[in-house]
């Protein structure tokens, strides 16, 4: 068999399936970009290593996070809370002098 012709074969699949025949339901099915808001924050030290303390009880959890996910979800945490347990999670907190620390 003369091979020029499996060549052609080859060559008119490679054109049918051209990128721009792709199904154009595909485009929809992109979930939308969410925006991220880069911020910045003062924390008391004790609270810094709460974090910590925390990422390492979901090590042992089996479930790897990082701050800013813990971050994430105590603020989903607190959506979630009836006012009540909300006005007192806040009256709890000490206040703190924010704004850039000084070094020492």
């Amino acid at each position: 068999m003369p091979m020029p012709v499996v060549k052609s074969t080859v060559k008119a699949v490679k054109t049918t399936l051209a990128p721009a025949d792709k199904p154009a339901s595909s485009k929809l099915l992109k979930p939308k970009k969410i925006k991220l808001v880069r911020d910045s924050f003062t924390i008391p030290k004790l609270e810094y290593l709460m974090l910590d303390a925390l990422k390492l009880r979901a090590g042992a959890l089996g479930k790897s996070v990082k701050k800013n996910e813990l971050v994430r979800v105590g603020i989903k945490a607190l959506v979630t809370m009836p006012d009540s347990q909300f006005l007192a999670a806040v009256t709890a907190l000490a206040p703190i002098k924010t704004g850039h620390t000084s070094k020492d």
